[in-house]
């Protein structure tokens, strides 16, 4: 049998996941390449406790198919917070459940982009959304990222010389950077866009986890009408229940919700009820100040013992909050000859390369510090140390 793919497969670029995973599972391999939050920071006793409290009172209802948008109670939750935390006006009528805020990539491309459309990211980007666009064949521009945000001249040419759809950017921690947007570049950003054809898609995954605690105003603050925002509770409190959700203006969202329906009917049921007994019964604030904190712990370490233990010519950011730092190797070195050298001294960084969508990023490694604890980010990075001085 000779089998028949639609063309659009032939769009996503190759992944590197899957290599990532095997060499990262190997024993005796401490592994900064992943993206997953601490698993010792899941409440299993909460959330076993919530469980059992839904069985006992809604087991049949919480088993049964319900709407596209989600269970109304934890969209009126997620509502409230965005009214608290942030001074946002968001109501649960503007609020749609997914299966995690990945599914919010695939979905707002599918509403949104005709093949050879034009949308924009940042550079360097992420990689799942890069994967989820490249279905849909786009023309995909990539913008700079200062340690601000988007060069603003760059963004400003690219929304000026082209009808952008969207732009997609993480303006909180920005996964693979872990750089945050200034408040002065979002007012920015939002004034470019303002009255112009183009949407910015806010990818807030990492909005909660601030070492400090203080949350940052989102675009959407600025930029209500043209700002659709995704979030998750699968950075802070269990990435296996697949919950995260879309905050759009309506006509967006009817759209939004025809798509979804036809995908999936609707996101898993079960989880999200029992996720909504967990949050009405437990302290999510105290929750995530105590993982932002252990996260800000780990990232000072490793921030601290990458400016001790690597040569001249290495540098990394420096993140507000998280759960990701990006370093350039020193001039002549190649990430994937890192990558592999690090296998073999048993220490996984994930090469920068997939979050170019243009081209680049060979001298860029991506590292995880949610993930190993102290004594592991230890000796990991002692290894990368010596794989580095090796080949340079």
């Amino acid at each position: 049998m000779k089998y028949r793919f639609a063309r659009r497969m032939s769009c996503i670029p190759p992944s590197f996941l899957g290599e990532l995973f095997r060499v990262s599972s190997q024993r005796g391999v401490i592994s900064f390449a992943g993206g997953l939050p601490g698993s010792a920071h899941i409440d299993v006793r909460g959330l076993a406790e919530a469980a059992r409290q839904v069985f006992e009172d809604e087991g049949r209802s919480s088993l049964q198919y319900s709407t596209t948008d989600g269970h109304l109670p934890l969209r009126e939750y997620i509502a409230a917070r965005y009214r608290q935390r942030l001074g946002l006006p968001a109501t649960a009528d503007e609020i749609q459940i997914v299966n995690g805020s990945q599914q919010c990539l695939d979905l707002v491309a599918k509403i949104l982009v005709n093949p050879g459309d034009h949308i924009g990211m940042e550079r360097p980007g992420y990689l799942g959304a890069i994967e989820a666009f490249s279905l849909y064949e786009p023309v995909i521009h990539a913008v700079p990222l200062t340690d601000s945000g988007p060069d603003l001249s760059s963004f400003a040419a690219l929304v000026r010389e082209h009808p952008v759809r969207f732009f997609y950017g993480i303006p909180n921690s920005q996964n693979p950077s872990g750089r945050t947007y200034s408040e002065e570049y979002r007012k920015a950003l939002a004034g470019i866009l303002d009255g112009t054809g183009t949407l910015f898609y806010e990818d807030d995954a990492f909005g909660e986890l601030f070492f400090d605690g203080r949350p940052r105003l989102p675009l959407k603050r600025f930029l209500p009408d043209q700002t659709v925002m995704s979030g998750s509770f699968s950075k802070i409190v269990a990435p296996g229940m697949r919950i995260g959700w879309i905050y759009a203006p309506q006509p967006v969202l009817a759209q939004f919700n025809c798509a979804k329906q036809a995908a999936d009917l609707h996101s898993n049921f079960l989880s999200q009820v029992i996720l909504h007994r967990y949050l009405a019964t437990h302290d999510l604030d105290s929750h995530v100040r105590n993982v932002s904190r252990i996260y800000g712990e780990h990232c000072r370490l490793m921030c601290e013992l990458l400016d001790d233990l690597m040569p001249e010519g290495m540098t990394h950011t420096t993140p507000e909050g998280g759960m990701f730092l990006m370093c350039t190797l020193p001039p002549g070195l190649s990430s994937m000859e890192v990558f592999r050298e690090g296998v073999r001294e048993g220490v996984a960084v994930l090469p920068g390369v997939p979050f170019f969508v243009d081209g680049g990023g060979e001298d860029t490694i991506r590292l995880n510090f949610s993930t190993a604890e102290g004594e592991a980010i230890r000796e990991g990075l002692d290894r990368l140390a010596r794989v580095i001085r090796k080949l340079a």
